[in-house]
């Protein structure tokens, strides 16, 4: 039996299914319609293509598709055993097929009462186990209760990961920091260039100040680097006393022996399981560092809103699902229209690292060049994802998306109230999204902008094509809850692109290579005598000239 067949039906290859060649011909006839044109046709086209729910509403009209694109897209999805799919993540299968393992990232935000069962055993209780234990620490920590080695109160807290250890965890601090505590300072470490740490703790006290250690095995490279050298400059602040650590540091691990060699208490060490994928995990332990900053009663609210997400996903038929539709869409302009890239764009300041947290999150789960048996695919896979928040973007590289040469599908995401109202201030910033997807939908055509009295000459650089795909998402506000359902959202959007391309989204092999080949050059770099060097002559000179380099 193959990896596939375990945990859903078989499935004829991708490009045989008779949607996609269906989708193909389609194409071929869509592919010079113009959103123009499409809009003029069906007047109610912009309320007819919209879906709400859980208190998310797409407007997903200003995309180049009709009823048609839609109807053999979901066929598609039907096609490719998506439902299936939902069901054995759900369930506990483990359909990350490489590594034999289940993909429970929704076990994180399950209620009590709940179950999946994993190895014959019920996961949702020990959830709740380590959520109850981050409760406990941080209500000690936020309320005083816990002291650091001399008696002092915590006041900073930095969280030191990499990864999915660190860019949940900055994200989710940004999004929600209108909801943190401002008597506290948080940071965040991962680089594994000095520079990170030494900037994060250079104004710091080191006897009011709390380190995370984020390594599931307690040996990634740039985590531990980065924890013994917090240690080293801790030790230093509170004397030397290596019974301070266990004040000033606590470990989110399984590797209880390494945790308690380095001096942390293992009854401060939060735990999580294999079938929590590093960027999927920002709602488990390694989101301690949001509950420090939100307080337990935010961060539970921010799993709900993950969990709403999750049932609108498991339980909605798939022309009113929103992460279903979102990665169909996908689907269609990566493979149809060979676009390459996504553009993320918050209309929203706090979401400042939301493109960058979602880069991971679909590049790395969708980033594979053969299919769930290992067959080479023949078609494209995962598309780059990048943004800013706008309107910051505005004033950069929309310039491209508007009047380059490349498709760009843009996700535009707007709420309806501030978090910080002041004066014109989000009429101004909504008037600027609705105003950019409308030009990117529609342009401004010649006879538009000689109308205006432009010169002939000029009329070619002041046109705008117009036909450029765009979604908004909106919601009512920015608040734990919703950045729960907008996380949730693209997970599994990214999980429906996955199966429709027929790969396994919950690996992530392409990251292994170069950190195998760093523990080798390593001590070919540090060698007090030169070394012998077996690598390429590119690689080879390099390490030759640092080394004169650094003597």
């Amino acid at each position: 039996m193959t990896p596939t067949t375990q945990t859903s039906p078989v499935v004829a290859q991708l490009t045989t299914r008779k949607s996609w060649k269906q989708l193909q011909s389609h194409h071929k006839k869509l592919s010079e319609a113009h959103l123009r044109k499409l809009f003029a046709d069906d007047p109610r086209r912009g309320e007819r293509m919209t879906v709400e729910a859980a208190g998310i509403f797409l407007d997903y009209s200003k995309n180049r598709i009709t009823d048609e694109t839609i109807g053999l897209l979901l066929e598609l999805a039907e096609e490719s055993g998506l439902r299936a799919r939902i069901g054995a993540m759900f369930r506990g299968d483990k359909i990350n097929v490489t590594e034999k393992r289940a993909v429970l990232h929704v076990a994180l935000r399950m209620p009590k009462g709940t179950s999946i069962v994993v190895d014959g055993e019920n996961v949702v209780p020990q959830v709740h186990a380590v959520l109850d234990k981050m409760t406990e620490f941080c209500n000690r920590v936020r309320s005083g209760e816990w002291k650091g080695h001399t008696g002092k109160r915590i006041c900073n807290v930095i969280n030191i990961g990499i990864g999915g250890s660190d860019l949940g965890p900055v994200m989710a601090y940004e999004a929600l920091k209108h909801y943190s505590d401002r008597n506290m300072t948080f940071r965040f470490v991962s680089n594994v260039d000095g520079t990170d740490i030494a900037e994060a703790v250079v104004d710091l006290d080191p006897s009011e100040t709390l380190f995370i250690v984020s390594s599931k095995t307690f040996t990634t490279l740039e985590t531990m680097t980065n924890a013994h050298s917090a240690r080293d400059w801790a030790l230093a602040g509170l004397g030397g006393d290596p019974k301070s650590i266990a004040r000033h540091f606590v470990a989110v691990s399984t590797n209880a022996q390494d945790v308690a060699k380095f001096g942390i208490d293992t009854a401060n060490m939060f735990g999580f399981w294999d079938w929590v994928g590093g960027r999927y995990s920002m709602d488990s332990a390694i989101g301690l560092s949001t509950m420090l900053a939100v307080g337990p009663e935010n961060f539970r609210a921010m799993l709900d809103g993950f969990h709403q997400m999750d049932e609108h996903f498991r339980t909605t038929p798939f022309e009113k699902n929103i992460p279903v539709l979102m990665g169909l869409l996908g689907v269609w302009y990566t493979d149809f229209f060979g676009a390459e890239t996504v553009a993320v764009l918050p209309y929203e300041q706090y979401l400042k690292r939301f493109p960058a947290y979602l880069q991971q999150l679909t590049m790395e789960s969708n980033g594979k060049h053969v299919t769930l048996d290992g067959t080479e695919v023949t078609y494209a896979t995962g598309p780059i994802y990048w943004g800013e928040p706008g309107t910051n973007g505005q004033h950069s590289f929309y310039q491209l998306i508007h009047q380059g040469t490349r498709l760009i599908p843009c996700d535009f995401i707007a709420f309806g109230k501030a978090l910080n109202p002041l004066g014109r201030h989000h009429d101004m910033l909504l008037a600027n999204v609705f105003a950019q997807t409308e030009a990117l939908a529609f342009g401004k055509t010649p006879e538009q902008v000689k109308a205006e009295g432009t010169p002939d000459w000029l009329v070619p650089h002041r046109v705008f094509t117009g036909n450029r795909p765009s979604n908004t998402i909106l919601a009512d506000r920015l608040t734990p809850e919703n950045l729960g359902k907008l996380v949730a959202l693209y997970e599994h959007s990214v999980f429906t692109q996955g199966t429709i391309w027929d790969i396994n989204s919950f690996d992530q092999w392409g990251v292994e290579l170069g950190k195998a080949l760093a523990q080798r050059i390593i001590p070919e770099l540090e060698s007090q005598t030169e070394p012998p060097l077996a690598h390429d002559s590119s690689t080879n000179n390099l390490i030759r000239r640092y080394r004169k380099v650094k003597e």
